[in-house]
């Protein structure tokens, strides 16, 4: 027999499969695990890097700002009389600041550190002081006025509130600082007059439960008009026949401090009525309730109160 002849090497291929070991290349392998690795935090050091450069850039942006008011006192020098207080303008920073604030730091810090600048701002532009009634706590007045006005203006304080407010209306560009719900006098006579200070604002402007300096007070200063804001007017008040339910007839419309007139059977007001038209509804409650209007006075106006949560979070 002839022996068969070896078969072609394409042939041999073919027939039952056989299992091939395959060899991964090392450096593919790498590079594939290098793509799904997630990349490592930042070091400790690094991250304080970045604080500190943050750090640096916050004290770069108010020294900047330092230079702006520079030059603001010049134009003002030729182009503006009177206080540097801007009430409306500092109401509608502090809602701008509410409204955007976000992440892990108060709203307490960022509120006080705002109003900090802008007053210390404002007294560089025109130093003034901070004139308390510390008649109803001492510790409380103390706290609102550092909480909003800061070291650097000066604390002068007083055992009453017309004893403050009669600094601030011999002084040039000074504020008062006075409760807004109870008052022992009614100091708020002496703002009547022409010419005299008014009622600029109400403080804290962001009302919560949890405000590290949350007595209500009235700032009592002399600003230009242009500067003031209008959406909450004060007025002087004097009535006959005051009365408990006098009292109740108002407490819906308006705030109201009373303090009784013994000699006319009556009652000194001040009251916080929202504009416009808010003081017919409380002359037209006074008749109602049996009481007679004496007098009236626009004593000054602030703005509304903005209230957010505890949280901290716009209402």
């Amino acid at each position: 027999m002839f022996p068969l002849p070896s078969l072609p090497p394409f042939l041999k291929q073919k027939g039952a499969p056989r299992h091939r070991r395959t060899c991964r290349d090392p450096v593919s392998a790498r590079g594939s695990e290098a793509m799904t690795k997630p990349p490592s935090p930042p070091s400790l050091t690094e991250l304080r890097q970045e604080i500190d450069s943050i750090d640096e850039q916050v004290h770069q942006l108010l020294m900047q700002r330092g230079d702006i008011i520079d030059r603001l006192i010049a134009v003002k020098q030729t182009q503006e009389v009177g206080s540097a207080f801007r009430p409306a303008r500092e109401a509608d920073m502090m809602r701008r600041l509410v409204q955007r604030h976000h992440g892990i730091l108060p709203l307490d810090t960022v509120e006080s550190i705002w109003r900090v600048i802008i007053a210390t701002f404002t007294y560089v532009q025109a130093p003034f002081s901070v004139h308390a009634d510390q008649s109803l706590g001492e510790s409380a007045m103390r706290d609102s006025a550092r909480f909003h006005f800061g070291f650097t203006v000066p604390y002068v304080a007083h055992f009453s509130a017309s004893a403050a407010v009669e600094a601030v209306a011999r002084s040039k560009g000074d504020l008062a600082l006075v409760s807004a719900t109870s008052g022992n006098t009614p100091w708020w006579l002496a703002l009547e007059a022409e010419g005299a200070p008014k009622i600029i604002a109400r403080l804290p402007f962001i009302e919560r439960a949890d405000h590290p300096a949350a007595l209500p007070v009235f700032v009592v200063s002399r600003v230009a008009d242009s500067a003031m804001v209008t959406e909450v007017e004060t007025w002087s008040i004097r009535v006959s026949g005051w009365s408990a339910d006098t009292a109740r007839a108002l407490s819906p419309l308006a705030d109201v401090v009373a303090v009784p007139d013994t000699a006319f059977d009556g009652a000194a007001l001040l009251v916080s009525i929202p504009a416009p038209g808010g003081l017919d509804q409380i002359k037209a409650a006074l008749i109602a309730a049996g009481a007679s209007l004496r007098s009236s006075a626009l004593v000054g106006s602030h703005a509304r109160r903005y209230t957010v949560p505890p949280s901290g979070k716009s209402a």
